[in-house]
């Protein structure tokens, strides 16, 4: 918990590896809400109207407020959980703090109106069904920038860290000093004798 405090996880490669690992976690989660979401309903506004308020035509009943209940029981912590993790470890990545302000607002705020366009298309009106649309499009959307920009994140901090690392190991080997100060004197001697010549 330090290094995700701190944000030194960068220069951790164990704690590098359990975030990279933990985001093809989020990025199956990312598919399988796709999918689900699918296999209920379309980007079609009538498809979200039959799956909550039922459709006489397909002999399909109305969503009950109990099993509504339940599933947004179980959806508010793993969205809340998700976009935590997400979003806390955007606050770490070299973007501006405005974009880093939008996207923790849209992910968040997209997450609970998605859920929430569910329940007032069932219980309040119809045409909350282009909510529940647009949020889902939304929050997919965000989850999967965000995904895709911290596994870059992540990729570039490695490779960042891999570098410091030889760059140290150079300067530790035996001889590298005298190297360097000598290189240096080389380069030295070739300014003035740049500067002496006419």
């Amino acid at each position: 918990m330090r290094y995700l405090q701190s944000g030194g996880f960068q220069q951790q490669p164990l704690m590098r590896l359990t975030l990279g690992l933990a985001l093809l976690l989020l990025a199956g989660f990312w598919i399988t809400n796709l999918g689900l979401y699918f296999a209920h309903m379309s980007l079609d506004p009538a498809s979200v109207i039959r799956y909550y308020r039922g459709s006489e035509a397909e002999f399909r009943p109305a969503r009950s407020a109990l099993s509504m209940l339940e599933v947004t029981h179980m959806h508010l912590p793993m969205f809340a959980l998700v976009t935590l993790l997400l979003t806390h470890l955007l606050i770490f990545a070299p973007m501006r703090t405005g974009a880093k302000v939008a996207f923790i607002v849209t992910a968040f705020g997209s997450a609970l109106l998605s859920e929430a366009a569910g329940w007032m298309t069932r219980f309040w009106h119809p045409g909350f069904a282009w909510l529940k649309v647009i949020m889902f499009l939304l929050f997919q959307g965000t989850l999967a920038y965000l995904i895709v920009g911290l596994a870059v994140f992540l990729l570039s901090a490695g490779a960042q860290a891999r570098r410091a690392h030889q760059a140290r190991r150079h300067e530790q080997r035996p001889g590298a000093a005298k190297e360097a100060q000598h290189r240096a004197s080389r380069r030295t001697a070739r300014r003035n004798t740049d500067v002496r010549d006419p």
